[in-house]
């Protein structure tokens, strides 16, 4: 089906258009009425005529063709009323769309970097932020009809893999894996720096199993496989308990992109891009300065004849559009990286490797903190394991339904729990604007109440048990939608909007777009439930009534699930 939004749009653009070719009018949700069109006051003040006589103009040319009444308010907007039959015929198409009027598009890749921990480490609070948002932007993008490539860029290459290697053949083969393999990373990684800050024979081995692993020695390659194995093993453990969708095949390190590195030093060189700078071979982007005003560069290839972050990251950009057809490039990486990113792409352009129509994104997002409103750490001031912070989440909601429901199944509450654990930590995440930093607060996030994934949750779970206590199966054919009672109309324009939610989701990549949606929709059904008996009327205002029953509980489920939260039946 056309969404309501996309009709009326479609009508504006062209009176729009016949006043004033290339004008972009928008709608907005209104208080006064259903939508105000926004964008006449820009095309009174080209046309250089009075905002309110334009608006009039513009009224008398619009054909709404039964979609919406008119009236002109204010100082030049325009005020639409959607018609009852409108209302009525796309309430109806929502029934038989399992997409709920959500367009797809044709012929795009998302390409989208997110996650990215690093091998032999435990991943942490500092990784939830891009595996939370990576992964609801993936999900959002996969149903806006993208080929999607998730591309989790771990860190599997560089120094210290010579001192971990050294450490894993003194501790031995098999009591390495099963140390690794318990996801003891921390432990592993911080008993090999230690004996490496204190054991000079140890460096030395290090060092020389670093020249060894890069010049592709076969049994130190070996030795690294078992490394980065057990701990995309490992990585993959908590993406599962997340339920998050990034799988052992996502997983392109660093060490992907080293044969393509001499390339790119070689074609940047031919474009004549490269300059030597003490030794080193960089790029000068243009518009990148120093406080004193000197040129940055972006360096390329070290003066050890090394590479670093942009040379691998360059490598990168060629790959995701040359080989893997990506129009829409994702990096889903905290703010402080905007500088390298903007660089990197500058050089891409120059380069060739990055087409004006591709379009590059870096997904910035702040960070986790805690009361103290400091980067989170544990009360012995460590980093906070991220599968700690999830089991801590799942006891503490499996405490809450204890208290509730202290008759519910064990084995229904563990696994409500769950649920109930990933929602809290994954929604308090995505419900704030990504670029701003957030309090992580646990009471809170798992609490049934306010603006929290457990209470989106529950108002699911809520409508639901509205058809259990119902007991048949419900036939919605023939129903339609008189929609007599404000708060039936406030619901139903609350369902309608639901595509231009995701929309604006994918495409500004802020997920709260969504989650302040369904948080306002679960509100509307709230208002609608306490104001509108549903099961105690007669029909047909009792079918009407389900159905829209219906089509909210869909709409949460699917919008929750958008975002990799679960919407159980029960709560």
């Amino acid at each position: 089906m056309t969404s309501t939004y996309e009709l009326l749009a479609a009508r504006l653009r062209t009176a729009f258009d016949d006043l004033l070719p290339g004008a972009d009018p928008t709608l907005r949700v209104s208080d006064r009425s259903d939508y105000q069109v926004n964008g006449v006051m820009a095309v009174a003040k080209s046309l250089g005529e009075n905002p309110r006589a334009v608006a009039d103009r513009l009224m008398n040319g619009l054909d709404m063709g039964g979609l919406a009444t008119m009236e002109v308010a204010g100082p030049g907007f325009i005020n639409l009323t959607l018609t009852p039959e409108l209302l009525d015929g796309q309430l109806r198409s929502l029934l038989g769309d399992d997409r709920l009027g959500v367009s797809e598009v044709q012929g795009r890749t998302a390409v989208i970097d997110y996650s990215a921990p690093n091998v032999a480490k435990e991943m942490h609070v500092g990784h939830l932020r891009s595996t939370v948002i990576g992964d609801a932007l993936a999900r959002l993008y996969r149903f806006k009809g993208y080929s999607v490539v998730a591309r989790n860029h771990v860190g599997d290459w560089g120094t210290p893999f010579g001192m971990l290697i050294e450490h894993l053949l003194d501790l031995g083969e098999e009591e390495a894996i099963a140390s690794l393999g318990i996801g003891d990373l921390n432990t592993f990684y911080r008993s090999a720096r230690e004996k490496f800050d204190a054991d000079d024979t140890f460096k030395e081995r290090s060092r020389l199993r670093v020249v060894a692993l890069q010049s592709g020695d076969d049994e130190t390659l070996r030795l690294w496989r078992i490394l980065v194995a057990e701990s995309v093993a490992y990585f993959t453990e908590v993406y599962e308990a997340l339920d998050v969708t990034l799988t052992p095949a996502d997983v392109v390190g660093e060490s992907f992109y080293n044969p393509m590195l001499n390339d790119v030093v070689r074609d940047l060189d031919s474009a004549g891009l490269i300059v030597e700078s003490d030794g080193a071979l960089c790029v000068f982007p243009e518009g990148f300065t120093t406080r004193e005003g000197e040129p940055l560069p972006v360096i390329v290839q070290k003066r050890d004849e090394g590479f670093g972050y942009a040379a691998t990251d360059l490598a990168a950009v060629r790959n995701r559009v040359g080989d893997l057809g990506g129009t829409d490039l994702l990096y889903v990486v905290g703010a402080p990286q905007a500088q390298h990113f903007a660089m990197v792409w500058a050089v891409a352009r120059a380069a060739g490797w990055l087409p004006e129509n591709v379009r590059i994104e870096h997904i910035a997002f702040g960070s986790v903190l805690g009361p103290d409103r400091k980067v989170f750490k544990s009360r012995s001031g460590e980093t906070v394991k991220l599968i700690s912070l999830l089991n801590e989440a799942i006891d503490k909601a499996a405490a809450t339904l204890l208290e509730r429901s202290p008759d519910m199944e064990l084995e229904q509450r563990t696994e409500l729990a769950t649920h109930i654990g990933r929602a809290a930590i994954k929604y308090a995440d995505l419900s704030s604007d990504r670029q701003r930093d957030y309090v992580f607060d646990l009471e809170r996030m798992v609490n049934f109440e306010g603006d929290t994934g457990p209470y989106l949750q529950y108002a699911h779970a809520r409508i639901r048990s509205i058809f259990r206590r119902l007991g048949d199966e419900v036939s919605f054919d023939d129903v339609h939608f008189m929609l007599g009672e404000p708060a039936e109309r406030t619901l139903a324009l609350g369902l309608l909007a639901f595509p231009e939610a995701v929309d604006g989701a994918v495409a500004t990549c802020q997920p709260h777009r969504l989650t302040g949606y369904l948080f306002d929709l679960a509100q509307r059904f709230t208002s609608f439930y306490e104001a509108c008996p549903v099961l105690s009327v007669d029909e047909p205002l009792r079918s009407e009534r389900l159905a829209l029953c219906e089509i909210t509980a869909r709409t949460l489920r699917l919008g929750l699930g958008l975002l990799g939260i679960y919407a159980p039946d029960q709560m």
